[in-house]
C-alpha cells in the first residue's frame, strides 16, 4: 500500500478557488481531497500529486498534457476532469465527486457477487473504457479501487493518471519504471512495458473473475511472484474457485486474459458484446446464482500497487531490453503453488509456433524468419479514410490481416476508416490482426408522431427514442383535448442526434371567447363582429320595435356568457316602427273618437275649445287619412 500522504492541505485555499474540506484517500501518485469549487459552488474531488513526482518536471509537463486530453473524455461512465493546475508547488486535477463507494469496497463487504451483478457492472464498466479507447487513450491501471459505484448504481470508471495517447508509442515503463497494479497488470505490460486497449480487456476479465469469486485470480507472496504468473503461469478458472460460476461466464474470462493479446477481444467494446452474449445466454437461475463457500462471504483485501524499478528493492521488478523481468531481478523464478486451482491449458498455436520458430533456427532459416517471415516486423498502413476494401487491401499489401467494428461518427462519412489499432505508424509483427474502425455516419434518431399523447406518455416515447424532452409551452386547440401534445419541435420523421431536446406544444384545451356586445348596431355589421370572434351567427325573422331602427340588433342571447369558437349567437333584427293609417274621427263626439282612435293602436290627447260644452271632435293632429307609428299619441280639440 502507499504510504499516507501529508493532509496537511485541510482547510486551505488551492489556487485561489478549491476549499479543501477533508482527506479521501492516498495512491501511489496521489492524495484525494473533498474540496469545494467555491467559484461554481459545487464539491469536486481534488487529486494532488505526491510532492516528489510534482519535482520532476518531466512528469508534471507529461502529467499537464494528458490532463488536458482526458478532459475532452466526456462520458457518463468516466470521472469527468474539470481542471487542472499547479499552486505552490502543488500539482493538482479538480475531478468530478463521486459518492458511494468503490468496487474494492464492495467486494471487501459483501464478497463474491452474482453472475447477474457481476455483468451489469462490468457492462457499465467497460462503457466507460470503450469510450476512453475509441477516443485513442488506453488506461493501463484497471482495478476495483479505480471502479466508482454511486449511491444511486450508476458505475464510474476513475484514476486514468497512468493514460498514454494510443498513437504515441503506448508504454506502461518510463525510464525503467513500470507503473500499475501488479495483481491486474497484462503479460505485456510486465515482459515489454507496452499497453494497449487489450491490456485494458485482460484487466476487466480479472474483475470479472474476482467479482464471481470473491478473490484475485493471480495472487503471490511478492510482486515478483504475481508478475511471474501473468507472464509464464496459467490462470485458474472461475468455477474451480467457485462452482456456481456458469461455464459462459469462465469461457468469457478466458477469452479476456488470454496471454496472448491476439487472442483477446480487440478493446472494451468488443468484450462488452461478448459480456451482453453472454449474458443473454444465460438463464435466470443461473444468472442469480448465489455463491457459495468462503468466497462468498469473503473478498480479497487490499490492492498492492507498485512502481517496478530496475535494482531496486524487494517489490521491484528489473528488465534489461526485452528480457523477462524476473530473469533480470536475480531471483530464482517461483513454481507455481502446489495448491492452486486447475489451470488453463496453454493454446495449441502458440506451441505449434515456437515449435516451427525451434526448426526454423535449426534450419537456417533464421535470417528469413526475422527479415521476410513472419517474425519481421512492418508498420501499420495510414488508413484514415479510406473505405473499407482500401483498408484491407493496404493491409494485404503490408502482410497484415484485417478485422473490422463499426460505429457512429459525427465527422467522418459512412463506410470510411475512423481509426485503426493499432494505429497508423505502429511497427507490429507481420501477419498481426488489425482492427480498423469504420463509421456508420453520423448516428440520428427520427422524432416519432407525439400528437394526441399525454406529456408523460411524449417523454417515455422520446426516451424510446435515445431523445430528450425540451422545452414544454401550451396554447389552445379546438380538437386535441387538453393535456394532450399538438406538435413537437424540430417536427415528426426530422432525424436528430442521441439525447438532442424535442420540445413540446401541449394543449390547453378549446379556447373560451367573450361574447362581444352588439345590440343596437346593424345587423351586418353586428354579425361581421362575432364571426371575426369565432362565433356562429343566426338571424331571426325581423320585428317592429318603435326604440331600434329598422336593420338594427334589438337584442342577442347569451350576451354575458363565454363560448367557444364555433358557438351559435342568435340576433334579433328590428323591422323599425310599425305605420298605421290615422281614423278620420272629424266630427264625432269625444268618447267614441276615443275609442276609435285606441282600437287603431294610438293613444290620445284632448284639447277643448270653450269647454268642449258640445263634447263634438273639430279636428285631429295627426288628421285622419294620414300615417303614424302605431302606438304614437293623437291629440283631438273637442268643442
Amino acid at each position: 500500500m502507499s504510504a499516507p500522504v501529508n493532509s496537511s492541505l485541510v482547510g486551505e485555499l488551492i489556487d485561489g478557488r478549491y476549499a479543501v474540506q477533508r482527506h479521501l484517500a492516498d495512491g501511489g501518485m496521489a492524495a484525494v481531497y473533498l474540496a469545494t469549487d467555491t467559484r461554481l459552488d459545487r464539491e469536486v474531488a481534488l487529486k494532488v500529486m505526491r510532492p516528489e513526482l510534482a519535482r520532476d518536471e518531466e512528469f508534471v509537463t507529461r502529467f499537464r498534457r494528458e490532463a488536458r486530453s482526458i478532459a475532452r473524455l466526456s462520458h457518463p461512465h468516466v470521472v469527468q476532469v474539470h481542471d487542472q493546475g499547479e499552486d505552490r508547488g502543488h500539482a493538482f486535477l479538480a475531478l468530478e465527486y463521486v459518492p458511494g463507494r468503490t468496487l474494492r469496497q464492495v467486494l471487501t463487504d459483501e464478497g463474491a457477487l452474482t453472475p447477474r451483478a457481476a455483468l451489469d457492472l462490468l457492462d457499465q464498466i467497460l462503457q466507460g473504457l470503450g469510450a476512453a479507447h475509441r477516443a485513442g487513450f488506453v488506461h493501463r491501471d484497471v482495478k476495483p479501487e479505480n471502479v466508482l459505484i454511486r449511491d444511486d448504481g450508476m458505475v464510474k470508471v476513475a484514476d486514468f493518471g497512468l493514460v498514454r495517447a494510443i498513437s504515441s508509442q503506448t508504454a506502461t515503463a518510463q525510464s525503467g519504471v513500470v507503473f500499475g497494479t501488479v495483481a491486474y497488470l497484462s503479460p505485456e505490460q510486465v515482459e515489454r512495458g507496452t499497453a494497449d486497449a487489450r491490456s485494458d480487456v485482460y484487466a476487466a476479465g480479472l474483475l470479472l473473475f474476482e467479482m464471481v469469486t470473491g478473490r484475485k485470480a493471480v495472487t503471490g507472496e511478492s510482486p515478483i511472484q504475481v508478475a511471474y504468473q501473468h507472464v509464464h503461469g496459467g490462470l485458474p478458472t472461475a468455477a474451480s474457485v467457485q462452482g456456481s460460476v456458469p461455464p459462459a461466464v469462465d469461457d468469457l474470462i478466458a477469452h479476456a486474459t488470454s496471454r496472448d493479446p491476439q487472442d483477446r477481444p480487440a478493446d472494451a467494446d468488443a468484450l462488452r458484446e461478448a459480456v451482453r452474449a453472454v449474458r443473454a445466454h444465460l438463464s435466470p437461475a443461473e444468472l442469480d446464482a448465489r455463491p457459495t463457500g468462503p468466497a462468498a462471504a469473503t473478498a480479497s483485501r487490499g490492492a498492492a500497487t507498485a512502481a517496478f524499478v530496475p535494482g531496486g528493492a524487494t517489490r521491484a521488478l528489473g528488465r534489461t531490453g526485452q528480457t523477462s523481468p524476473v530473469a533480470a531481478s536475480g531471483n530464482r523464478p517461483p513454481s507455481p503453488p502446489s495448491h492452486s486451482p486447475a489451470l488453463r491449458p496453454r493454446r495449441g498455436r502458440i506451441a505449434a509456433l515456437l515449435l516451427a520458430l525451434t526448426i526454423l533456427l535449426g534450419g537456417g532459416g533464421a535470417a528469413w524468419w526475422f527479415t521476410a517471415g513472419p517474425g519481421s516486423t512492418t508498420l501499420v498502413p495510414d488508413l484514415d479514410g479510406t473505405t473499407s476494401a482500401e483498408a484491407a487491401a493496404l493491409l494485404e499489401a503490408a502482410d497484415l490481416g484485417h478485422r473490422e467494428r463499426r460505429t457512429w461518427d459525427e465527422k467522418v462519412a459512412a463506410g470510411r476508416v475512423i481509426t485503426s489499432n493499432p494505429a497508423s505508424g505502429t511497427e507490429i509483427r507481420r501477419s498481426t490482426t488489425v482492427t480498423v474502425t469504420l463509421s456508420k455516419g453520423p448516428e440520428r434518431f427520427r422524432v416519432p408522431d407525439l400528437s394526441g399523447l399525454t406529456v408523460d406518455e411524449a417523454k417515455a416515447a422520446l426516451a424510446g427514442e435515445n431523445l430528450t424532452a425540451g422545452t414544454t409551452s401550451e396554447e389552445f386547440h379546438e380538437e386535441i383535448a387538453a393535456g394532450k401534445v399538438i406538435r413537437t419541435g424540430p417536427e415528426a420523421g426530422e432525424q436528430l442526434k442521441r439525447g438532442a431536446a424535442v420540445s413540446l406544444v401541449v394543449s390547453k384545451g378549446r379556447e373560451p371567447i367573450a361574447v362581444p356586445q352588439v345590440a343596437g348596431k346593424a345587423a351586418d355589421e353586428a354579425a361581421s363582429i362575432l364571426e371575426s370572434a369565432g362565433l356562429k351567427v343566426v338571424r331571426e325573422d325581423p320585428v317592429f320595435d318603435p326604440q331600434v331602427p329598422k336593420g338594427a340588433v334589438i337584442s342577442q342571447d347569451q350576451a354575458s356568457a363565454t363560448l367557444f369558437r364555433g358557438d351559435t349567437v342568435t340576433l334579433r333584427i328590428s323591422k323599425g316602427p310599425e305605420m298605421v293609417t290615422v281614423p278620420d274621427v272629424q266630427g264625432r263626439q269625444e268618447a267614441d273618437a276615443i275609442r276609435i282612435l285606441k282600437e287603431a293602436g294610438f293613444t290620445v290627447k284632448v284639447e277643448r275649445y270653450l269647454g268642449g260644452i258640445f263634447g263634438t271632435v273639430r279636428t285631429s293632429t295627426p288628421g285622419g287619412g294620414t300615417s303614424a307609428i302605431k302606438g304614437s299619441s293623437v291629440t283631438l280639440v273637442v268643442v
